[in-house]
């Protein structure tokens, strides 16, 4: 083979190559096109009705301390906490409850504190209902990396533990705890008695935008058709309302909001 047909034969490899090589890419980006356009038209033909929202939101904030100690002259705290309950409505898209709208699956997971605060440890617990709006703390029902509620559709249930009716009937209650604001903390003035609510944060000197925070979760549930359903949740954990500071004892909200559960599988 002589020089000048042995260069048009490499010149032909090279150009068979890169043909090759652009055919490839053109047709690689169809399919992920037309993948990304199944996604979608599977993703809007699961959700194309609301199966589960979260219609209602309530929070109540207080403080409170532990292992308070005192004398004539002054009172000594440890463990001055902010915490604050939550209780999420879910409902569901009918008034007649079947297999597509009832509970199977419900747990938490992915649980952040987006707006960490600058004093304390923040904390996520299951509440019982029947503790809703108290102080009391069970270190047992720290959720460290989810939260698995039992699904029941007995008439009655202990709402100790987390467990939901597999209708909807009881909310999700949950507390949010900042501990450890202050500790060993020694208030001098007692010529005024002592409030164990959110006077303590004034009492103790802690600025309210020291101690805000953002949270989120994921609400994950299973229907009985095993349709899997998720939605993130966000709260501002409220220190003051429009007419109220923590400062004054406690904060309740009750939020009306659209939380909508998107279908994923």
């Amino acid at each position: 083979m002589d020089k000048k047909k042995l260069i048009l034969t490499i010149i032909t490899i090279i150009l068979f190559i890169v043909v090759f090589f652009l055919a490839f890419l053109l047709f690689n980006k169809y399919v992920l096109k037309r993948n990304f356009e199944n996604d979608i038209l599977s993703f809007a033909n699961k959700n194309e009705n609301i199966i589960f929202k979260i219609n209602k939101i309530v929070l109540f904030s207080n403080c409170d301390a532990k292992n308070k100690t005192s004398s004539l002259t002054n009172f000594t705290i440890e463990n001055l906490y902010q915490y604050t309950d939550i209780a999420l409505f879910i409902s569901n898209s009918s008034d007649e409850n079947n297999m597509k709208n009832t509970f199977k699956k419900v747990y938490i997971d992915n649980i952040k504190f987006n707006n960490t605060p600058s004093i304390g440890e923040p904390k996520m617990y299951f509440k019982s209902i029947n503790n809703f709006a108290k102080s009391d703390i069970v270190d047992e029902n720290l959720i460290t990396d989810k939260l698995e509620f039992d699904v029941t559709s007995n008439d009655e249930a202990n709402l100790n533990t987390p467990v939901l009716y597999n209708n909807l009937a009881n909310p999700i209650t949950l507390s949010y705890v900042n501990n450890n604001i202050k500790s060993d903390y020694t208030i001098t003035d007692t010529s005024s008695p002592i409030t164990y609510d959110g006077s303590l944060l004034k009492r103790c000197n802690v600025p309210l935008n020291s101690i805000s925070c953002n949270l989120s979760f994921d609400i994950n549930i299973t229907n009985n058709l095993e349709e899997k359903f998720k939605c993130t949740v966000h709260i501002d954990i409220p220190l003051e309302s429009q007419d109220k500071s923590i400062y004054e004892g406690n904060i309740t909200l009750k939020n009306d909001v659209n939380y909508t559960f998107y279908r994923y599988k």
